[in-house]
């Protein structure tokens, strides 16, 4: 299974701390972000957003990645601060 786990603001729009997928219906990145989009609002467009950071393992991961059994996918918006 892999693990998939949303922070801050992306958590508090799709109302959902974590879930798990099966490593068979998402093979890379990019494959899971369009599965979870395709569950519809407010998924789509929270997770269309153009700042949105990915992790996997807890190592940001700019462009796609493949991913395996055991993996933990993190969705969470940019950190700002001052």
């Amino acid at each position: 299974m892999i693990c998939v786990r949303f922070f801050a603001r992306v958590r508090e729009a799709l109302d959902t701390e974590e879930l798990a997928l099966s490593e068979a219906d998402v093979a890379d990145l990019d494959a899971l972000q369009d599965h979870l989009q395709q569950l519809g609002e407010p998924w789509r467009s929270v997770l269309a957003e153009p700042n949105l950071l990915r992790a996997v393992n807890h190592e940001v991961v700019h462009g796609n990645r493949a991913l395996a059994d055991g993996d933990e996918v993190a969705f969470y918006p940019p950190v700002t601060g001052g």
